[in-house]
């Protein structure tokens, strides 16, 4: 068995290891976008580079881990369902489980095969006792407690079958932004990052905006144009497309700029290649909304100060520290009381 010192090290190196040039991930990371045209190099690098600068440094994880009593004297094996919205979306599940000093077993999705057992291949070559804390397999059994992540539909055949285990269980949920209308270019731009990064994908992506009656769209669409290279994406590509014709078949108004259609829409869920938009009057007003639909909001994004409620500046949506928990369920203290 490892010490929680011991873990954090080993965790700590991997991060610097995901900071250099790798070949052999590069070459994962194109097998990767081979078998999946969603996870392209480019996205797959912004993610493990999020990954290494936020959940692997070590100071993070040390004041992360201070607060629990993280060495358990008898380790629980944890089953972990991994999503495939987005690559190595459920590496933060398995880095709690390990960093609780439990054991994992990991079913994967099958939209992203390949990067997680790498990562865990340089984890072991880093220190072999860690081959231990993490098995993979196609069908989950011998558990003691559950961390799955999938659709609404999923999530409910996940109640029926791990119901009667200790369990975390999670669903569809997005990202809401609120705009004031005073931003800056540079805050627009910032913006774009958090609703074209892993083409939408993400439940911390940006699928829905608030803005103040008589918004001036102009810049907004704009900035977004920035990121018109996503439509390069032959999947993001025939999405947008199919969209704009299904609007225009329906006579239904819309406003585009090439890469994205904005759609008055009060719903948080948006197609991809969509950005829903819904007026407000006061920002009282679109408190409450969110307040109201806390179960479908991942994070919201706005500038500091203008909400009441904590809110992630522009371009941060997808850079999640150690302590931003997916449905702000706070999975290390559940994993710490496991025994």
């Amino acid at each position: 068995m490892m010490t929680l010192k011991e873990r954090i090290d080993v965790l700590a190196r991997l991060g610097s290891h995901l900071l250099q040039e790798d070949d052999y991930l590069e070459a994962v990371m194109k097998r990767t976008e081979y078998n999946n045209g969603w996870f392209t190099v480019a996205q797959q690098q912004a993610s493990i580079s999020a990954i290494a600068r936020q959940f692997l440094d070590r100071a993070a994880l040390e004041a992360w881990a201070s607060p629990y009593e993280l060495e358990p004297a008898t380790p629980q094996t944890v089953g972990i369902v991994m999503a495939g919205n987005i690559p190595l979306v459920g590496f933060h599940d398995w880095l709690s489980v390990f960093v609780a000093g439990h054991r994992a077993v990991v079913k994967l999705s099958e939209k992203d095969q390949f990067l997680f057992p790498y990562l865990m291949k340089v984890l072991q070559q880093l220190d072999s006792r860690t081959a231990g804390y993490v098995k993979l397999a196609n069908r989950l059994e011998g558990f003691d407690a559950v961390i799955a992540t999938g659709s609404n539909n999923a999530a409910r055949y996940f109640e029926a079958y791990f119901g009667k285990y200790p369990h975390i269980i999670r669903r569809n949920r997005n990202a809401a932004a609120v705009l004031s209308g005073s931003e800056t270019p540079e805050e627009l731009n910032a913006l774009g990052q958090d609703v074209f990064q892993y083409y939408g994908l993400g439940c911390r992506n940006v699928s829905k905006v608030y803005v103040p009656k008589g918004y001036d769209f102009g810049p907004l669409l704009q900035a977004l144009h920035n990121y018109r290279e996503v439509v390069l994406n032959t999947k993001y590509k025939n999405n947008f497309d199919y969209n704009y014709a299904l609007h225009l078949l329906n006579n239904e108004p819309f406003r585009a700029n090439g890469c994205i259609m904005l759609l008055e829409n009060p719903q948080l869920h948006s197609r991809i290649a969509c950005l829903h938009y819904e007026y407000f009057e006061t920002i009282d007003e679109v408190e409450k909304d969110l307040q109201a639909r806390k179960g479908e909001l991942q994070c919201v994004v706005a500038r500091p100060g203008l909400l009441q409620r904590p809110a992630f500046a522009f371009g941060k949506a997808q850079q999640p520290s150690l302590t931003d928990y997916p449905d702000d369920v706070n999975l290390l203290e559940f994993l710490a009381q496991l025994s």
